[in-house]
C-alpha cells in the first residue's frame, strides 16, 4: 500500500472541498521524481478520473520551452541577445509606440527610440502588451480587429508597443516573437524545432503544438469559475493551425511530460544524460536580466479571462531569460532566485536552482490566477519542502 503524504493531503483536500474539479501535481529533485499525483475528475460533475496522462492546454508554460529553444541558438552563436532584430524582420525595423488616442479616438503612434533585441523579448521589456492587462492596448486591438483578421494568422504580431524597448515590463506578444526568431534562425517551423531539439530528446511524447486523436481523447475539460465560487464546464479549443505557431502559448502537455522539462533545468541543462543546454546558459537564464526594472502587479482589464496577478505578493519579482524570479524566499518555501511561470488556465511550475528542486500543478480553470488554485499550489509546494 502506498504511503500517504502531505502532498496527497493538500491536493485531495482541494478536490474534496469542491474548490477544484481535478488536479495533477508532480515534483522532482536532482535524483529523480519525488512525487506524482492525480485527484478528482477531468470535468466537474463528470465520471472520467483525472490521471497522470491527462492532457492539458499549458498556454504560457510554452514560453519557457520557446525561450530554451532561443537560448540553444544563442549558445551556438547563430544569434545574439543584443543585436537589433530589425535586421532579420522587416516588421521590427521601425516599431511604433502607442501613446494614447486623439480627440477623435484615433491611436497616437510615434517611432520607438531604440531597437528591439532578443534580450528585450525574453524579459518582456520590449514594450509589447496584450488585451488582458492593458486598457489602451485592449482598446487598440478592438479598433483594429477587422484589419488584423484580414492579415492572416501572423497579423496578430503587428501591434504597437506601449513603451520604448528597455523602459519597463509588460506581458504580451514578446515570446510569440521569440518563436519567430527561432523559426528565422533555425530555418524550421517552431513545432518541428521543439520536437527535434527539446521535446523529442527529453521523451516528452505528449507535448505538442498540434495534438492528435490520442491526446485529444485524454484532454481535460475547460472550466469557468463564477463569482460565487462554483465551476462549470465551458466549450473551448485552441486553434490547430500550422500557419502561425504560437511560441507564447500554443502547447498542450501532461504533468509527467512537463516535469521532464523541469528536471532538465533542475539538472542545469541535462536530464538523464541528455543535454539540452549548457550549465552556464541555464545559469544565465536564471539571473536577473532586466536591471532595475521590476515586474509590476498585473491588473486585469479582462476579468472573464484573468484576475489580478502578483506572483510573489510583497516580494520584488525580476525576470531572467524566460522566467520570473523571486528575490526572497517564497511563501511555499522555494529559495530566493527560483524560476517560475504559469499558463492562463491555471497551470504553474517552479524550479529552485539552490535546492535542485522543482515541480508543477495543473488544472484547467478560467480566469487566470484563480485563488483556490494558487492556494492549493502553495499548500502543495509547502508539503514538497516539508514545511
Amino acid at each position: 500500500m502506498a504511503i500517504r503524504t502531505a502532498m496527497d493531503d493538500a491536493l485531495e483536500q482541494a478536490v474534496e472541498s469542491g474548490s477544484l474539479p481535478g488536479v495533477v501535481a508532480l515534483a522532482a529533485d536532482a535524483n529523480g521524481v519525488i512525487y506524482q499525483g492525480a485527484f478528482g475528475k477531468r470535468a466537474v460533475g463528470g465520471a472520467v478520473e483525472m490521471t497522470l496522462d491527462t492532457v492539458f492546454f499549458i498556454a504560457s508554460m510554452t514560453k519557457a520551452i520557446t525561450s530554451v529553444a532561443a537560448m540553444q541558438l544563442v549558445e551556438r552563436g547563430e544569434i545574439t541577445l543584443e543585436e537589433p532584430l530589425g535586421a532579420r524582420f522587416p516588421e521590427l525595423v521601425a516599431p511604433q509606440v502607442l501613446e494614447g488616442f486623439d480627440t477623435a479616438g484615433a491611436p497616437i503612434l510615434r517611432p520607438a527610440r531604440r531597437p528591439i533585441t532578443l534580450r528585450h523579448l525574453l524579459t518582456h521589456t520590449a514594450g509589447y502588451s496584450g488585451a488582458n492587462w492593458n486598457g489602451p492596448m485592449q482598446r487598440y486591438l478592438a479598433m483594429t480587429a477587422e484589419e488584423r483578421a484580414r492579415g492572416g494568422d501572423r497579423a496578430m504580431l503587428h501591434s504597437p508597443l506601449v513603451f520604448d524597448p528597455g523602459d519597463g515590463w509588460e506581458y504580451g506578444l514578446s515570446t510569440d516573437w521569440v518563436g519567430q526568431v527561432v523559426e528565422m534562425v533555425s530555418g524550421k517551423r517552431l513545432d518541428l524545432y521543439v520536437e527535434e531539439q527539446i521535446a523529442g530528446p527529453l521523451g516528452m511524447t505528449d507535448t505538442k503544438f498540434f495534438i492528435g486523436p490520442d491526446q485529444e481523447a485524454r484532454k481535460v475539460s475547460m472550466h469557468r469559475r463564477h463569482p460565487d465560487g462554483s465551476l462549470e464546464v465551458i466549450p473551448w479549443s485552441f486553434p490547430q493551425t500550422t500557419g502561425f505557431v504560437r511560441g507564447a502559448g500554443g502547447l498542450h502537455s501532461t504533468g509527467p511530460d512537463y516535469l521532464r522539462f523541469v528536471q532538465m533545468l533542475v539538472g542545469r541543462g541535462t536530464r538523464e544524460g541528455v543535454q539540452i543546454l549548457k550549465s552556464e546558459t541555464v545559469a544565465d537564464m536564471a539571473r536577473n536580466q532586466m536591471g532595475e526594472i521590476t515586474m509590476p502587479v498585473m491588473r486585469t482589464v479582462a476579468p472573464l479571462t484573468s484576475n489580478d496577478f502578483e506572483p510573489f505578493p510583497g516580494i520584488v519579482t525580476k525576470w531572467g531569460l524566460g522566467f520570473a524570479i523571486n528575490t526572497e524566499t517564497g511563501a511555499g518555501g522555494r529559495s530566493a532566485g527560483s524560476l517560475a511561470w504559469g499558463g492562463i488556465a491555471n497551470t504553474y511550475f517552479w524550479i529552485d536552482p539552490a535546492k535542485q528542486l522543482g515541480g508543477l500543478i495543473m488544472t484547467q480553470i478560467l480566469p487566470f490566477a484563480d485563488r483556490a488554485v494558487l492556494d492549493t499550489f502553495t499548500a502543495f509546494e509547502r508539503a514538497v519542502y516539508g514545511l
